[in-house]
């Protein structure tokens, strides 16, 4: 049975940000809100977690996990940046945005898309997010909390719980943090722009 934290969105208990975090630091899979709806994240280092978050939104070998990270400082550790995409990312960060780089040597293979090598990075604008970030030290590695054969992301807490109680280790409700994923950019081909998912973030820049 999982546990259930209500979290301030604006002012999170820092005592309940801990215990998420000690969480995720003992191989626990938690539901956390972002800047453009709720997510599954787990340590980057923690295959079996991953392989959970795996088997709630059956994904396939091709699915791109996402290192939700609390700023630019983590991004040349995991991802292949040049100046123009850093100029971009800085540009659109904070915000409800994911961007498919090349990955470093230091993305555990798993996490990376098979054939392309790519891995996902996010910063979001959400304070308990960032907090729990900056408490955990490390990226978050999630996943957009969409469960199979829906189009469209869970966005209110108690349903989360009815439906993962008994699948995940925690449940932060932060409120209705919205149903609409994050726009998804890649960058990796090159530093050329695609759209490959539009989504929350605007998009009306590249129009």
């Amino acid at each position: 049975m999982s546990q259930y934290f209500e979290i301030h969105p604006d002012n999170p208990q820092k005592r309940l940000i801990g215990q998420a975090v000690n969480i995720i630091q003992n191989g626990g899979v938690v539901v956390y809100p972002t800047d453009s709806c709720y997510a599954l994240g787990c340590h980057v280092g923690d295959k079996q977690a991953m392989e959970r978050i795996a088997r709630i939104r059956k994904t396939d070998a091709k699915h791109n996990f996402t290192l939700v990270c609390r700023d630019l400082s983590d991004i040349a550790t995991y991802a292949h940046v040049d100046n123009t995409t850093f100029r971009t990312l800085k540009a659109l960060t904070p915000g409800p945005y994911t961007f498919l780089l090349k990955a470093t040597n230091e993305v555990p293979r798993r996490l990376q898309n098979p054939k392309r090598k790519t891995i996902g990075i996010r910063i979001p604008d959400n304070r308990i997010c960032q907090d729990l970030l900056k408490e955990l030290g490390e990226p978050l590695m999630s996943s957009t909390l969409i469960m199979p054969d829906n189009d469209l992301p869970e966005t209110d807490p108690e349903e989360i719980r009815e439906i993962l109680e008994k699948h995940v280790d925690l449940i932060i409700d932060g409120g209705n943090c919205g149903f609409e994923p994050t726009s998804v950019l890649s960058l990796a081909d090159n530093g050329e722009m695609e759209i490959t998912r539009r989504g929350r973030g605007d998009l009306a820049f590249l129009d």
